[in-house]
C-alpha cells in the first residue's frame, strides 16, 4: 500500500522535529529513513503508525487521510527497537496474543502464530520462552508477532540496532526475503549507512528534520544532492572549487603518475589497511570547505595498487581526480 506524507510536520513547543516533508513511498517497497540521531526519522515514523500526534500536514495510507486514526485503523504494523516480548509467554503465545485480545478463537490464532514462526523459521523454537531465546532470536519473534494482524505497512525502528554485527548481516538478509515474499511495504529507520543501502528501494535521508534526497540506493550513493548527504552517506570528498562544490568518491582519487593535469601536491598524513583496500589520508592546500587552507582528503586503492606503489606518512604527491567523476553539490 502507498505511504504518502504531505507537508508533514512535528514541533514539541518552540522545536521544529520534522519540518513540512513531503515524500511518496510506492506501495511493495523497501524504504529506509536515514540520518544522524535527532534528524526527525523516528519521529516522521511514529507520525505514519500513529505512535505521535501531527502538528501539521497529513499522513496518506493508501486512499486514506489517516492523521486522525488510532494505530490499529491504519493498517500499519510497528517493531519497536526494544523487542518487548512477554516474559512470561511462549514464543507462539507472543506472537497470537494480539490475535486473542481481537477475540480470535484459540485454534484459529495458534495456527496464524505458527504460519507466521515458520516464516521467520523459528517454528521449532514455539514453546520457549523469550529468556530462552538469543537476541536475533527474539528479533524474528518481535518480527513475526508484528506481522501476525496482517498489516499492509510495517513500520520498524532501528530492529537490528541490538545485534552484533555478524548477526546483524544475516537480518538483514531475512528482512529481504521475508518483505520480497510478503509483498508489503516496509518502513524501516536506521543511521546505519550499510544497512540503508543493503536493505532499501528508497532511502530517505534527513537533517535536521528535513529530507536532504529521496532516491534509489545507488543515485544517493553516485550523485548525493547535498554536501550533507555526500559525507553521511560516506565515501565521497567533498571539495570547494573557485566555481563550485563537488564531490569525489574516494577509490576514484587519483595518486602520484596517475594524478593527471590539474593535480595538486598532497601530503600523506595516515595511512590505514582494510584488507582488500589501503584508505590514503592526505592534506592539499586550497581544498578546503572554506576554500582555503589544508583539507583533508580520502583516496581508497585497492591491496595491489597501493603495494605497487606504496606510499609512507609525511610523503608529498600528486593528487588528483578524472572530470568524470566529480560531482555538483547542491548550493
Amino acid at each position: 500500500m502507498d505511504v504518502e506524507l504531505i507537508r508533514l510536520t512535528k514541533r514539541y513547543g518552540g522545536t521544529l522535529a520534522v519540518d513540512a516533508i513531503d515524500l511518496k513511498v510506492p506501495s511493495g517497497a523497501y524504504c529506509c529513513l536515514l540520518g544522524p540521531s535527532g534528524c526527525g526519522k523516528t519521529t516522521t515514523l511514529r507520525m505514519i503508525g500513529g505512535h505521535e500526534t501531527v502538528s501539521g500536514g497529513d499522513v496518506v495510507i493508501g486512499p486514506k487521510a489517516v492523521g486522525d486514526a488510532t494505530p490499529a485503523q491504519r493498517g500499519t504494523a510497528m517493531m519497536f527497537q526494544s523487542y518487548a516480548l512477554f516474559p512470561h509467554l511462549t514464543c507462539r503465545d507472543n506472537v497470537a496474543f494480539s490475535l486473542r485480545m481481537r477475540g480470535m478463537g484459540k485454534a484459529e490464532r495458534r495456527a496464524k502464530a505458527m504460519a507466521m514462526l515458520d516464516l521467520v523459521q523459528m517454528a521449532h523454537l514455539a514453546d520457549r520462552l523469550p529468556a530462552q531465546l538469543s537476541g536475533g532470536q527474539q528479533q524474528r519473534v518481535a518480527l513475526a508477532r508484528a506481522l501476525v494482524t496482517g498489516p499492509k505497512v510495517l513500520l520498524l525502528d532501528e530492529p537490528l540496532s541490538a545485534l552484533d554485527p555478524f548477526l546483524r548481516v544475516r537480518m538483514r538478509v531475512e528482512l529481504k526475503r521475508i518483505q520480497a515474499e510478503l509483498g508489503l511495504t516496509f518502513i524501516h529507520v536506521t543511521h546505519s549507512q550499510e544497512e540503508a543501502m543493503a536493505l532499501s528501494d528508497l532511502v530517505v535521508v534527513m537533517n535536521a528534520g528535513r529530507i536532504e534526497q529521496a532516491a534509489d540506493p545507488r543515485t544517493v550513493f553516485e550523485r548525493p544532492a547535498t554536501a550533507f548527504v555526500a559525507r553521511f552517506i560516506g565515501g565521497h570528498n567533498v571539495i570547494t572549487l573557485p566555481d563550485a562544490t563537488i564531490a569525489v568518491r574516494a577509490d576514484r582519487m587519483r595518486l602520484g603518475a596517475e594524478a593527471g593535469d590539474g593535480a595538486v601536491p598532497a601530503r600523506v598524513v595516515a595511512v590505514e589497511y582494510q584488507g582488500t583496500s589501503v584508505h590514503v589520508g592526505l592534506e592539499a592546500e586550497g581544498l578546503s570547505p572554506s576554500g582555503g587552507g589544508a583539507s583533508p582528503v580520502t583516496a581508497i586503492l585497492s591491496d595491489g595498487a597501493y603495494s605497487a606503489r606504496p606510499v609512507a606518512l609525511g610523503d608529498v604527491i600528486p593528487l588528483g581526480w578524472d572530470a568524470s567523476a566529480a560531482h555538483r553539490l547542491q548550493a
